[in-house]
């Protein structure tokens, strides 16, 4: 098969679109998809410098989501057929023509959506739901603070939090991705480099729940942001790995902070990925299929031009995900 590998670490000039070794044919529990699309993701670009390495077990091939078709099933699956329509979600090996995944991590495209937009959904919505729903329990006339909210992640919680009847505030670098949140739902919109969130949420009583992409930099004040049992999910390390906290602030406020992975955790059992794809396909495909919640797509890239796709994220005009197109 073709995929995209990697000729060293570094800059996006190292993606490369050429022969890779096949997958091995799906095991016990396992399909095999060939794919039609792949999100890219942050993780996708720390993996390019080699700063985030697959688990182990892992493809080394990047791309932690994909769209396609199953092209085969081991034993013992039965949900499945060669032919679906399906999506899901990888710890890698998107960026190629065929994938291997376990069961419990595929997903039906909804009803309408296109196949290559379908690849927009697994890792967002994972991330999303897993944190803001089934972690923090986000419900109606809470206030959801999204850090990031033209990203793919965040044109996504925007959605989903709208959707359960909660308010939205945003951050974002431009007046051209507040106006796209808006448009999505969100009522509160800071421009991080003219407002201080911290003040802004201040005159509405702080937030109960933060969904966090920047880490160490953001620690403190998205404590200070907090309401009193207000919740502070961090799923990224954008602004630094290292950083202090107030803890008189966060025991005064019983604010709690989650740090979470979805990359590595388990297949099965506890915690796991295939324990919130099930909850996914009970509770947001149905907002999906009839339209209240839908991908947000910037570009379709095609793969060969993997390189190009993996600048688009960091770009000002980007808002939502981009997507490689492999066939």
């Amino acid at each position: 098969m073709h995929a995209v590998i990697l000729d060293g670490f570094g800059g996006p000039e190292v993606l490369r679109w050429a022969e890779a070794p096949d997958p091995p044919a799906p095991g016990p529990g396992e399909v095999a998809i060939d794919v039609v699309a792949a999100g890219v993701n942050r993780a996708d670009l720390l993996q390019r410098q080699g700063f985030y390495p697959p688990p182990p077990g892992a493809s080394e091939i990047l791309g932690l989501e994909c769209s396609g078709v199953i092209a085969a099933v081991g034993p013992g699956v039965t949900e499945w057929q060669p032919g679906d329509r399906v999506c899901a979600l990888l710890s890698g090996g998107g960026y190629a023509e065929r994938v291997v995944a376990p069961e419990g991590q595929v997903l039906p495209v909804p009803e309408g959506l296109d196949l290559v937009a379908a690849a927009a959904l697994p890792e967002v919505a994972a991330t999303v739901w897993s944190n803001v729903v089934m972690r923090a329990g986000l419900r109606a006339g809470q206030l959801l603070l999204i850090h990031g909210g033209g990203s793919g992640i965040g044109t996504h919680a925007i959605q989903v939090a709208t959707a359960l009847g909660a308010r939205v505030a945003v951050t974002a670098g431009s007046q051209y991705k507040l106006d796209r949140c808006k448009e999505l739902g969100a009522s509160i919109l800071i421009n991080y480099r003219e407002e201080d969130f911290v003040a802004v949420l201040g005159e509405f009583g702080g937030a109960d729940v933060i969904l966090d992409n920047m880490g160490a930099a953001y620690l403190e004040r998205n404590v200070d942001t907090l309401a009193e049992d207000g919740q502070l999910c961090i799923v990224g390390m954008q602004g630094g790995v290292r950083g202090e906290v107030n803890l008189s602030a966060l025991l005064g406020k019983r604010g709690t902070v989650h740090a979470t992975n979805l990359r590595r955790r388990p297949a099965t059992g506890r915690s796991s990925k295939a324990e919130i794809i099930a909850e996914l396909r009970r509770h947001l495909w149905p907002l999906i299929a009839d339209g209240t919640v839908v991908p947000v797509v910037h570009a379709e890239v095609p793969v060969a031009e993997a390189a190009r796709a993996h600048e688009l994220p960091d770009s000002a005009e980007t808002v939502g995900k981009v997507l490689l197109r492999i066939r």
